[in-house]
């Protein structure tokens, strides 16, 4: 029996865990949840009317921001007129639904789950555990593809090399959902969150921006730290933890096709590679159709406005493109009739996020229209001041605040939808950057990902555990995700502190700190 199953069953971590997802159980669905607030958001505005607060402009001047109530004639009014228009204006949702149908096209194809196959059994023997961590913290790409492909070959491949399959698992699940806001690429995830930020951070500055790839040098950062990290716990805790494996369940990776798998592999990747020579294209020249032109004293990076307002549909092309020729040479697909069935087929599976986003439109309209967004970051940052808290150490208790949440709400964008209203303006009252607290939120959303019950794939996850041994259960898992927790959660904040108190750019010309004098 493993140490981590040793542990007794009604111990002090257990019964909190239990407590938890006892409590997180009970909240109700994110729609019906944003529905909820949407109310409250008429509620308050209702009760606020009238408040009124002096808020701080980008360019140096003062607006009075007051709260209107939406029971009013003319609030009750706004409400029917701009329900449509709340929900198509949403920005995150152009931006995600057009970055899945490329993505989804390449891992309907079967593109990402073979590269993914590809990149761990292509590493030396001693690289394999750095390699499972990696390869997890890029299957991010695919949306949740990570669970379902890369946890079970983890587990393949170090049983394959006598090494115990659930420290494998472990790895992979470590680097799936707890470096889920890491990556070498961009996501599906920045453009919705970067849309989530944008909306709040207008709040404050009508015309400010935030890109998908707002984050990109962090992100880039962290990957590297997450894999680092993720290894020396593998192999200086979990394993020594769990012990030698004792079954016999030998698997070894499948290899039949493996030829017509390279392949097609091959193909894909010159095609990618030409795709993204093509894009360059569009913005390596002074002439190029995405490039602008730049005043002289301006910031360079100025020019690749145009480009990363598009960076959504690019991404699109650049995973859709390698997918088709992937599914071309594997046979996947057919003719377009395929490629058709693959879109729409992502796109079924983005009906409950349509759905959901149609509710937080209007919850975010909601918020801005009524100015309680404005007037709350106002008092709120008064009340900060007062207490002394400012700096890195108000970033922080932020921080705390998202990895708490995160164990009662699992969707990263759920809770981002509700929280950036609030926070976001708040902190540029303070001086922080949107893009700056947009970092903070995603450290905080990942480092309790592994260790929260109420991770949707948990029970997967524990199946395919159970498949090795048949004792493990969820005081298994919790005992071997805890010390990735616990390192991600320390190291990772320990990244974001350097990063944002020596001011390095977040992403491309972005910086951690805000000024309304700029």
């Amino acid at each position: 029996m493993s140490q981590a199953e040793s542990a007794p069953e009604g111990s002090r971590l257990l019964r909190v865990l239990n407590r938890i997802a006892s409590v997180g159980n009970r909240l109700p669905d994110p729609i019906t949840l944003f529905a909820i607030l949407a109310g409250v958001v008429v509620i308050a505005s209702a009760l606020g009317e009238g408040i009124s607060e002096q808020v701080a402009q980008r360019d140096g001047s003062v607006a009075t921001k007051t709260v209107r109530s939406l029971l009013s004639s003319a609030g009750v009014r706004w409400m029917f007129d701009s329900a449509v228009t709340n929900f198509t204006g949403f920005a995150p949702l152009g931006s995600v639904l057009t970055v899945m149908i490329g993505i989804g096209v390449a891992e309907r194809s079967g593109l990402v789950s073979a590269a993914l196959r590809a990149l761990v059994q292509s590493v030396p023997k001693s690289l394999v555990t750095a390699a499972v961590v990696f390869a997890g913290v890029m299957s991010s790409m695919a949306a949740d593809a990570g669970y379902v492909v890369l946890t079970p070959l983890g587990a393949v491949l170090f049983v394959g090399l006598g090494r115990h399959p659930i420290a494998g698992l472990a790895a992979a699940f470590a680097g799936v959902s707890g470096g889920y806001s890491a990556n070498l690429f961009i996501t599906g995830l920045d453009p919705l969150l970067a849309g989530l930020t944008q909306e709040a951070a207008r709040t404050i500055d009508p015309e400010y921006r935030v890109t998908s790839i707002a984050n990109y040098y962090f992100m880039l950062g962290s990957t590297a730290l997450i894999t680092v990290v993720g290894t020396l716990v593998t192999s200086r805790i979990v394993e020594p933890m769990l012990g030698p494996y004792e079954g016999e369940h030998q698997d070894e990776p499948e290899t039949s096709g493996a030829a017509a798998e390279t392949r097609a592999l091959r193909l894909s990747a010159l095609a990618a590679t030409i795709t993204v020579a093509l894009i360059a294209l569009l913005v390596a020249f002074p002439d190029a159709p995405l490039r602008d032109a730049v005043k002289p004293g301006r910031p360079a990076v100025e020019a690749l406005g145009t480009f990363f307002g598009a960076i959504e549909i690019l991404i699109a092309i650049a995973f859709f493109i390698p997918g088709v020729v992937y599914g071309v040479a594997t046979g996947s697909v057919k003719n377009d009739k395929d490629v058709a069935r693959m879109t729409s087929e992502t796109m079924a599976t983005m009906g409950a996020y349509i759905a959901l986003a149609f509710v937080a439109a209007q919850f975010v309209a909601y918020f801005n229209w009524t100015n309680l967004g404005a007037v709350s970051a106002v008092k709120g940052a008064g009340v900060l001041k007062a207490a002394g808290l400012s700096g890195l150490p108000l970033l922080l208790a932020f921080l705390v605040v998202s990895s708490t949440m995160n164990l009662f709400v699992g969707s990263a964008s759920a809770k981002w939808a509700f929280m950036a209203p609030v926070f976001v303006p708040m902190m540029m009252m303070m001086g922080f950057s949107p893009e700056a607290v947009q970092a903070t939120y995603r450290v905080g959303d990942s480092t309790t990902n592994i260790i929260s019950p109420l991770m949707p794939y948990l029970p997967i996850i524990i199946v395919f555990a159970q498949k090795y041994d048949p004792r493990a259960g969820l005081g298994t898992m919790i005992a071997a995700m805890l010390p990735y927790s616990i390192a991600f959660g320390l190291c990772w904040t320990g990244l974001l502190a350097v990063w944002i108190g020596f001011d390095f750019p977040l992403g491309p010309g972005v910086s951690s700190s805000y000024s309304f004098t700029e």
